[in-house]
């Protein structure tokens, strides 16, 4: 479902040049549900508004099914947010027009693409939960009411790809596996592919897959183990990234913690390899 490749993301002003993304590497298959992990400023909202086609890459390799987002026309990327790809912010106040019910809300990106149906509207509010609350304005509803119906406003227009930036951030923790629980009941009956940005480590016991982005770069792994066992203790094991032409990324602090700041030694002995702090300077 989505490929990123050496994806650079720089930002320009006259004086000034960042750069948020230097050269990530990731991929996300078919139906998956994941989160991307990191701390303030690591990359990970530069990463999804990329991906949600709200910002252009700088250079690298990026696709989302069959879209090329680095050449992608103007044209075609109206026609890709509005087909492919579902947004929901952490602010509910960038996912809901207060003056509309909920069902006006969900029903609003449906005439935006020059159609209606408030039977499908209705139908999604029944899947969030929200069925006794489709009359209601913003005011009326409790915050995660709120952002339950901008999940359902993200798959009005019924993508394939749902992004999801900090939306438990707001809330607290009893709402947070509300809304968690809705976004894989959505994954496993609709089969939408799902990527949660968030800097709540607790969330990696609620998806398949965590990746840790820091300083622009995908440095770490958590694939969930024991994930066929409903009621077994769900544990996660770590990897390192290793890219396409071999260069390992291992994450900042296991360095820090070796004493290792710009050599290391290596050793291999046929079954491992081992990574040390060099015994004397070069």
């Amino acid at each position: 479902m989505i490929e990123c490749e050496g994806l650079v993301k720089i930002y320009k002003t006259d004086d000034i040049e960042v750069v948020a993304l230097q050269g990530l590497n990731f991929t996300v298959a078919q139906g998956e549900m994941m989160a991307i992990i990191g701390n303030s400023g690591s990359g990970k909202s530069t990463l999804l508004n990329i991906l949600g086609g709200l910002d252009r890459p700088s250079a690298g390799n990026v696709r989302v099914g069959q879209w090329n987002l680095l050449k992608i026309t103007d044209e075609q990327l109206v026609e890709y947010k509005r087909k492919t790809v579902g947004f929901i912010w952490q602010s509910n106040a960038r996912n809901l027009l207060p003056y509309l019910s909920a069902l006006e809300n969900v029903e609003t990106p449906m005439m935006m693409d020059g159609r209606s149906d408030r039977s499908y509207a209705k139908e999604l509010l029944t899947w969030v939960g929200l069925e006794h609350r489709m009359n209601n304005k913003l005011q009326q509803l409790s915050g995660g009411e709120q952002q339950r119906v901008a999940i359902a406003i993200s798959l009005a227009n019924r993508p394939s790809l749902l992004l999801a930036d900090e939306p438990t951030g707001s809330v607290d923790s009893q709402t947070s596996d509300q809304i968690m629980d809705t976004f894989r009941k959505l994954n496993r009956e609709l089969g939408v592919t799902i990527v949660i940005v968030t800097h709540d480590l607790s969330l990696a016991q609620q998806v398949d897959r965590v990746i840790a982005i820091r300083d622009g770069l995908t440095s770490s792994e958590m694939i969930k183990r024991n994930a066929a066992l409903e009621f077994a203790r769900t544990t996660h094991e770590e990897y390192a990234v290793v890219d396409r032409i071999g260069r390992l990324q291992i994450p900042k602090p296991h360095l820090e913690a070796l004493g290792i700041i710009d050599k290391a030694t290596l050793e291999c002995d046929g079954t491992q390899i081992i990574i040390k702090a060099p015994s004397y300077e070069v």
